[in-house]
């Protein structure tokens, strides 16, 4: 039996008995959906340092800032575990907006989730490329950072085409390697500490700045700016409460536990990671050509199988966390899509049960990102992680609306939790947008209201698509009459054109042949030919002095069409398909540029009559 490219790239199509199969265990489920959370420890507390700027300030400060970061983390995935809950089918913060504050917050949580999905997969891969072009024996690799992402890209795409369960398997075990060496690190690390083994780095050949010299208004405008980029290790917290139809029965609870288990994890690893960072005295390299991670484990095990233990999953993990975007982004488009405000293409599920067409159209939006800044991830950093923060606000203040409204057990203390968080988020995005408005964080700022409006404008057509095919309460006693004619165009006299000429004549007494004078030296035969071969369908000739096909028929069309009030054309083109596919390039294609100029002509139909050749 053969096996088309298509199946050996994705696999043989599902049935749709085969979607319960499909769910997710909790120990896939967090691969998939934590990839994008886990891998902002590789980059987080580098974040913190590069926007504090001055070495003292940075060494003095970073670890508060993280314990700040992981309490504002633990009350943003409370939040979004009340929000799994109070909405089992998904849509998170989307679904919560929408639900507690309207349509206008609830689409502009949804274009925010939809870039910074979008921003995800470009900056993930990127860092992972830098990851890897980091180590001594990655920089050869440097030059083709772009080419790199897009492969990468295009890889996990593949991946995801074949299935939510297929992807998870794959990625289950460099998530859980990355974890591992994490843990094994920061270990290592605090054992030597407490061995007194452990020690600072030689400070930076520039004296840094003491915090204390520093005006007040200023210190604090630095600390808010490293706070704000440290942020960015809550990305993807939102991703579970946006897929939890994709967990196991319970599906719930299954999703509840695994956002527990990833905030936990995610919790350690960044402060062990600060931790370490803030004694070993490390300051990021000024070009960015050795990461702080890079510059932990060396200091701590040196260069040797652990050193690049760390590097491979920190770069397998970085890449995967686009697999975050890929199992968020099309689920978020499909609810979208139900509710009529993207294309409906994007809620269908594809052969896999997956929805192919959102990933292959995230696919190709990261892929573009990326080209365009060349794989750089320090120039993708300040448009990320704007639109997730937006969203986290949203999506809190929606949950303090919902548990006022219900007034369930405890609700004052979810509200509080949700209401402080809100807050926080909200002066987080704030300062975000601010301080890298002109590094580039100007154009999510952009695009976010343009998105909702393109949303919008979808809807209002779908809705104003729905009226006009809305049928009327009573039915008419008698529908108006409505007249066909068929026209079938003629190239020549020959065996392609005689079942064209039956099929006309089959579909409506009123049945005429055009024929394009562009030879009238050729008209006569044509015409004699006609008296014998044409079936008693008179010939309509057109003249054509500028010898154009397309144009004397869409104006005899027009002509048709006007007979009658209520007038259907029917046009029928006779085609002769080659023997073999290669031998279409020999001959015109002016059925098909005919077909093309009456696509969207009204009270046209146009019909293919194909006579296929034996050699």
């Amino acid at each position: 039996m053969k096996i088309s490219v298509r199946q050996l790239l994705i696999g043989k199509p599902l049935p749709t008995w085969r979607a319960a199969e499909e769910r997710l265990p909790k120990i896939l489920a967090l691969p998939i959906f934590a990839s994008d959370a886990m891998s902002s420890v590789a980059y987080a507390t580098e974040a913190i340092m590069r926007n504090l700027l001055l070495g003292a300030l940075a060494l003095h400060n970073i670890v508060p800032i993280t314990g700040a970061i992981v309490l504002l983390l633990m009350m943003v995935a409370t939040s979004y575990r009340q929000t799994i809950f109070a909405y089992p089918s998904g849509g998170g913060s989307y679904i919560v907006a929408h639900d507690n504050l309207g349509k206008i917050p609830g689409l502009t949580a949804a274009s925010s989730l939809l870039i910074d999905y979008v921003l995800t997969v470009s900056v993930s891969t990127a860092a992972g490329v830098a990851a890897i072009t980091s180590t001594p024996v990655g920089h050869i690799l440097a030059p083709y950072r772009a080419e790199l992402c897009v492969a990468f890209i295009f890889i996990i795409a593949l991946a995801n085409l074949r299935g939510v369960r297929e992807s998870g398997v794959l990625f289950a075990l460099p998530t859980y390697v990355f974890i591992f060496s994490f843990v094994s690190m920061i270990a290592l690390g605090g054992i030597k500490y407490l061995n007194g083994e452990l020690h600072a780095l030689p400070p930076p050949s520039l004296a840094p700045v003491p915090a204390l010299q520093l005006p007040a208004a200023i210190f604090w405008f630095w600390i808010l700016r490293s706070f704000a980029g440290g942020c960015t290790a809550m990305t993807g917290v939102e991703a579970i409460s946006n897929g939890v139809q994709a967990f196991r029965k319970p599906e719930s609870k299954n999703a509840a536990t695994t956002l527990v288990w990833m905030a936990v994890i995610l919790a350690v690893l960044f402060t062990g990671t600060s931790l370490l960072a803030n004694y070993l005295r490390i300051s990021p390299s000024v070009n960015a050509t050795e990461t702080v991670v890079s510059q932990i484990v060396s200091a701590i095990a040196g260069h040797g199988w652990f050193y690049y233990l760390i590097q491979a999953a920190t770069a397998a993990i970085l890449i995967l966390a686009a697999n975050t975007s890929f199992a968020g982004f099309p689920r978020l488009c499909s609810i979208l899509a139900h509710d009529r405000f993207m294309p409906r293409q994007l809620a269908n599920i594809g052969d896999r049960l997956v929805y192919s067409n959102g990933i292959m159209i995230l696919a190709v939006l990261a892929s573009v990102l990326v080209l365009v800044f060349h794989g750089e991830e320090q120039l993708l950093l300040p448009l990320y992680a704007v639109g997730v923060f937006l969203s986290f606000t949203l999506s809190q203040y929606g949950m303090v609306v919902h548990t006022r409204r219900l007034k369930e057990k405890n609700w004052k203390t979810s509200a509080l939790i949700s209401g402080v968080g809100g807050t926080v988020t909200a002066a987080v995005t704030l300062v975000m947008a601010i301080t890298k408005f002109r590094e580039g964080a100007w154009i999510v700022v952009l695009l976010i209201p343009i998105l909702v409006l393109i949303l919008l404008k979808i809807n209002r057509h779908y809705m104003q698509l729905a009226d006009q095919l809305r049928l009327p309460s009573e039915r008419p006693t008698e529908l108006p009459e409505m007249k066909n004619t068929v026209l079938v165009l003629v190239p020549g006299i020959h065996k392609g054109v005689l079942p064209a000429i039956q099929y006309a004549k089959s579909l409506s007494p009123d049945c005429r042949a055009v024929y394009i004078e562009a030879d009238p030296e050729a008209t006569a035969l044509i015409e004699e030919r006609w008296e014998k071969w044409g079936q008693g369908v008179p010939l309509v000739v057109l003249e054509s002095p500028y010898r154009s096909i397309v144009q004397p028929i869409l104006k005899y069309l027009d002509e048709v069409v006007g007979e009658h009030k209520r007038h259907i054309v029917t046009v029928v083109i006779p085609e002769f398909v080659p023997a073999r596919r290669w031998q279409g390039i020999l001959h015109n294609q002016s059925g098909l540029l005919l077909k093309l100029a009456l696509l969207f002509r009204r009270n046209i139909v146009v019909a293919n009559i194909r006579y296929y050749l034996e050699k």
